[in-house]
């Protein structure tokens, strides 16, 4: 229920800055990237939509980005949200902080890509 409500916040919010083309591709290849890399490094399957939810929010820190600067907000969100899931590895539960650690890192790739593609235009 916590990751639907996170989608239902962030996205229309992405969806505006980004396009729904756009935020489609990012979440088909969040996907894609996390169930390749987890199939290849674990033998554990993945269920949820909480790697797509880290993605979600660091690129929702980069709604405020310019050129050559690195969103003081996105620094405070990769700290905090990734911070604690590299944490958690340490922790014996059912939760994939593989896939949260990814969906967070291809957030904040796409979230510069696609910011510096359309500063320079």
């Amino acid at each position: 229920m916590g990751n639907f409500t996170l989608i239902l916040l962030l996205g229309p919010i992405l969806e505006e800055k980004y396009g729904s083309q756009h935020l489609l591709f990012l979440i088909l290849a969040a996907a894609f990237i996390t169930s390749i890399l987890n199939t290849i490094l674990f033998n554990t399957g993945l269920l949820g939509a909480s790697g797509i939810v880290f993605l979600f929010i660091l690129l929702a820190s980069f709604t405020t980005f310019k050129t050559g600067e690195i969103p003081l907000t996105f620094l405070l969100v990769f700290v905090i949200f990734v911070g604690q899931e590299v944490l958690g590895v340490l922790r014996q539960d059912n939760i994939s902080q593989f896939a949260h650690i990814l969906g967070g890192i291809l957030g904040s790739f796409f979230g510069f890509q696609f910011n510096k593609a359309t500063n320079k235009v």
